[in-house]
């Protein structure tokens, strides 16, 4: 797969029968990942995966029309809390794994929160050390481990917690990137990734 044949761009309502097939396939298919769970959303009608695009930051990765991959992001609510940001949802689809799909989904996450909030934060499942090296690679810098965090079929699963600052990352783009954004097309990485989300997601 080429990564020049990918497009990254913010999904609308439109896109909920797409946003839908692929947020059922990573539930099912990595469910120590998420907050939810494939039998709580699989009944949920196309009207809700709808409503949750028109009232949410979601991006996707296509080539063509086929969506590869899909990321989350909101602002943490409250006015104590609304300086940062949450990852959320992250999910790649195994054929598109190793491509620079998911790489480029997290600039774009970043690109977009640069104005709206000054950290991001994400949860990945201990275990997934593809995800966390990403990230890392990225800027994500790891803060603790929530415990037990998820409870999925009887098994609990520790999340490794992760926080970028954006105001550092910018003064460091002062410095070495003359053009700003321009990470949001670069041709990703090898680094094949599993699935990573935080537990709200």
């Amino acid at each position: 797969m080429d990564v020049a044949d990918i497009h990254i761009r913010q999904l609308t309502p439109g896109d909920a029968a797409s946003y839908r097939g692929i947020r059922l396939a990573g539930l099912k298919q990595n469910p120590e990942a998420f907050g939810s769970t494939f039998e709580a959303e699989f009944t949920k009608p196309l009207a809700w995966f709808f409503d949750r695009l028109s009232s949410s930051q979601i991006f996707g990765a296509f080539r063509g029309t086929e969506i590869l991959g899909i990321a989350g992001f909101a602002v943490r609510g409250g006015e104590k809390e609304a300086h940062k940001g949450l990852l959320w949802g992250m999910y790649v689809r195994p054929n598109a794994r190793g491509t620079g799909v998911a790489r480029r989904l997290i600039e774009a996450i970043i690109a977009f929160a640069r104005t709206r909030v000054e950290l991001i934060q994400l949860s990945v499942v201990v275990g997934n050390e593809q995800a966390r090296r990403l990230y890392a690679r990225l800027g994500f810098v790891e803060y603790g481990v929530e415990k037990n965090s998820l409870k999925y079929d009887g098994k609990y699963y520790d999340e490794i917690l992760m926080a970028k600052e954006l105001a550092l990352d910018a003064d460091r783009d002062e410095v070495c990137v003359p053009c700003a954004g321009a990470e949001l097309y670069s041709d990703g990485s090898s680094i094949s990734i599993a699935l990573a989300s935080p537990s709200a997601g």
